[in-house]
């Protein structure tokens, strides 16, 4: 292929030449080649593929086929009955929710969801990806007598906490098929993921190997996942093993000298971690525990939803980076300042003070719990402005193309320094509408025309 006239990287105008996957030519004017595809860019800035650097694909491609539960879709109770009433008299089977959150109803259980869909077997998640809600019907078909389900003096609540594995195990049925989504990721220009869900064994990795060699997955993958994962190849490639990832679940965290031994037999195994951390204790805990289990290049910081300034220079010191989720901030910052202290709102989803503290910085959406857009995380990156206009931390904003280079490291290294196009790389690479200078101004209506990955097209607008 042969790109004509775009901008690379702000500079002016120039011709690119792609041969067996790669950049082969970058000149001012480039003749074509017998049998060469011409994509012309017509000014247009030609960036590196985006990375969306911590995303859960299963969960994402199940979500599409789901009920909205919660903000913005869904904002109050009445709302909420009326989409599961359409949803309960539109077919059979399970109804499947996502993204509830308590604004919406209060914290609902069997007995809230009985009153409202009774004939049908109904599941609801919660936005934290750490809460089911089942109704009676079905509790019938997956409750037994030792199930973790919670209880109260009436029996089932209906509640599951951390239960996905074992609610899966019991309903059954394939993973769900990736191609629409992946087609919808390759839509914004991204042409790499990491998938950061912790129970990912050997057989979800073959799994979304077998959808590469399909062609139903057109994104280059990094794996995170459990110890089965340590006899893998890593990353980068078309696939690869990431780091192991663990919860620190405030509310029931494991010990913390075996905190410190997972740390210590994963960075034996050549495996970095990825801790998940959405609260100032999970937090404290990663950082002392690291500490202790002596940190390694690669380890990561999930999140960081709240960091205290007392912590940075820690984190500074240990070499960690993390891997934060600037879209919350606009699809999430009205909750957060409903329902956060006063004093702590400045903390949340940090931007500036990471990089000016030298901590390496990398970004993903969360998905299916925030929006798989990132030219809207990059926006929120920037004016940090919720969904009802108030700003949030504007202390933390961060320059375009800052945001950008949230967006553009390695999957192998996610804040490693943003990715360029140069002779020699492969050709992942993504066709803006507009150039640099004009995108800049207006991250979030950034629309992609081309994007390729090893010199494929695998989007044309």
């Amino acid at each position: 292929m042969l790109i004509r006239h775009a901008e690379l990287q702000g500079r002016a105008r120039c011709d690119l030449r792609l041969e067996r996957g790669v950049v082969t030519e970058i000149a001012a004017s480039l003749d074509r080649h017998s049998g060469e595809t011409v994509l012309e860019a017509a000014g247009a800035a030609l960036l590196p593929g985006l990375h969306d650097h911590h995303l859960h694909l299963s969960a994402l491609a199940a979500a599409g086929a789901s009920v909205p539960c919660g903000p913005p879709d869904i904002r109050n109770a009445a709302e909420l009955v009326l989409r599961l009433a359409q949803a309960a008299a539109s077919g059979e089977g399970w109804i499947r929710g996502v993204q509830y959150h308590e604004s919406v109803a209060g914290p609902i259980d069997r007995c809230w969801l009985d009153r409202h869909v009774a004939e049908r077997p109904v599941r609801i998640q919660h936005r934290s990806g750490r809460l089911w809600v089942l109704n009676s019907a079905a509790l019938a078909l997956v409750a037994g007598d030792n199930a973790p389900l919670e209880r109260d003096v009436a029996g089932w609540t209906g509640r599951l906490y951390d239960g996905d594995a074992w609610l899966r195990e019991r309903i059954g049925g394939a993973l769900p098929d990736l191609a629409a989504i992946s087609r919808a990721l390759a839509a914004q220009g991204v042409t790499g993921l990491t998938d950061a869900t912790p129970r990912n064994d050997i057989a979800t990795y073959q799994h979304f190997a077998a959808a590469q060699r399909r062609g139903e997955l057109l994104q280059r993958l990094l794996v995170m996942g459990d110890a089965s994962l340590d006899a893998l190849p890593p990353g980068p490639g078309a696939i690869g093993r990431g780091p192991w990832k663990l919860h620190l679940h405030e509310t029931d965290p494991p010990p913390y000298d075996e905190i410190v031994a997972n740390f210590r037999r994963s960075h034996a195994a050549g495996r970095p971690v990825a801790v998940h951390c959405v609260t100032l204790t999970e937090l404290v805990l990663a950082t002392t525990a690291l500490a202790e289990a002596g940190a390694v290049p690669g380890d990561r910081i999930e999140h960081a939803s709240l960091t205290p300034p007392e912590l940075l220079p820690i984190l500074g010191e240990l070499g960690v980076m993390v891997v934060t989720q600037p879209n919350f901030i606009r699809e999430r910052g009205d909750a957060y300042r409903a329902e956060t202290e006063r004093a702590e709102l400045p903390w949340l989803y940090r931007g500036r003070s990471f990089l000016n503290a030298g901590i390496p910085l990398a970004a993903g959406s969360d998905a299916p719990f925030g929006r798989p857009e990132p030219w809207l995380a990059m926006q929120a990156a920037v004016d940090r402005r919720c969904a009802d206009g108030a700003v949030l931390g504007p202390d933390e904003a961060l320059g375009a193309e800052q945001a950008l280079a949230l967006f553009l490291g390695p999957l192998d290294y996610a804040a490693g320094p943003a990715r360029r196009i140069e002779i020699g790389m492969p050709a992942d690479l993504c066709l803006l509408d507009r150039d640099w200078s004009s995108a800049r101004e207006a991250l979030a209506e950034v629309r992609v025309l081309a994007t390729l990955r090893d010199g494929e097209m695998i989007w044309e607008a």
